[in-house]
């Protein structure tokens, strides 16, 4: 529970004393960002990836280009709320008044000017649905007039939109733990023991939380076993009939729910920065359905 990450031990994350060329990339981020994020302290355990990474990041948020530094973070913003990364919320909320953005901006995206706006419906279907994009939302967006985007500002809109949709999926899936600065406490090379910005969970194998989640696992486990008994001994189960019963079952047994969604002020920090909240994935396509129509490019 220590450290930058949720789920890596802090032993194991690189930090200051880091030798060579890992040392060299840290202090970049830290001389650029005036700290080193939780987020290159984890990617550090993979050094040519962070390399790549920083790269990327350096030059979409920090070079020349046609987007002003303030929009850039803001559509970022608009970005992680998709996926209510609460993280990379927070994270590009201070860079975003650090550029010198307007704080009426951040009471939520209806405070946004309307261009950035226009950017929420190709938003949400990149985020969750991409293969519904059309011409039309690319030709909505570049038809003339007073909130129009040249063609150079929307792809890099759209190069920053898929960035931080991806890069969410990698704060949740590394267990990125917010800075202590997002949290009203000082940024630094790596977080003191006292310095997690919610509770310490009880340890892993002797916390009731822990046990509880395990329990739940043991009985979805024996439910999908029984699933599959019963389906040798009904000979006329389809394999589609199989997999809704499946689909059922882990509905039904869901784990553990999103923390952004059991803590209300973090829900209504992200959530004023997305419209229309119920759009979510579906399944591209489904046996037996109509796969719906792409939007192919080379």
């Amino acid at each position: 529970a220590k450290g930058p990450s949720a789920f890596i031990p802090l032993g194991e994350i690189p930090q200051e004393g880091a030798e060579g060329s890992l040392r060299q990339l840290l202090f970049e981020a830290f001389g650029c960002a005036g700290r080193v994020d939780h987020v290159a302290m984890v990617m550090g355990l993979h050094p040519e990836y962070l390399s790549s990474f920083w790269k990327t990041q350096y030059l979409l948020l920090r070079m020349d280009g046609p987007l002003p530094y303030h929009k850039r973070h803001y559509i970022a913003i608009m970005a992680a709320a998709r996926h209510q990364c609460s993280y990379l919320v927070g994270v590009h909320m201070g860079e975003f008044l650090q550029v010198g953005g307007n704080p009426a901006w951040l009471r939520g995206l209806h405070c946004a000017p309307q261009k950035l706006r226009n950017l929420n419906e190709i938003n949400k279907l990149l985020a969750h649905r991409p293969w519904l994009v059309t011409k039309e939302h690319i030709e909505a967006l570049l038809k003339p007039g007073e909130d129009s985007w040249s063609l150079a500002e929307l792809v890099q809109a759209l190069v920053l939109l898929t960035h931080y949709h991806s890069l969410a999926s990698f704060v949740f899936g590394c267990g990125i733990k917010p800075e202590e600065d997002q949290d009203g406490g000082n940024g630094c090379w790596t977080p003191s023991p006292h310095s997690d910005s919610s509770p310490a969970p009880e340890d892993s194998t002797g916390g009731s939380g822990g046990k509880d989640a395990m329990q739940e696992v043991e009985v979805l486990m024996e439910r999908m076993k029984l699933l599959q008994e019963n389906q040798l001994e009904e000979e006329g189960v389809t394999q589609e009939e199989m997999e809704t019963r499946f689909e059922l079952e882990k509905t039904e047994s869901l784990l553990v729910p999103p923390s952004d969604i059991l803590d209300p002020s973090l829900q209504s920090k992200v959530r004023c920065f997305v419209e229309d909240p119920e759009f979510g994935y579906k399944d591209f396509t489904r046996r037996g359905e109509q796969a719906p129509p792409t939007f192919r490019a080379q």
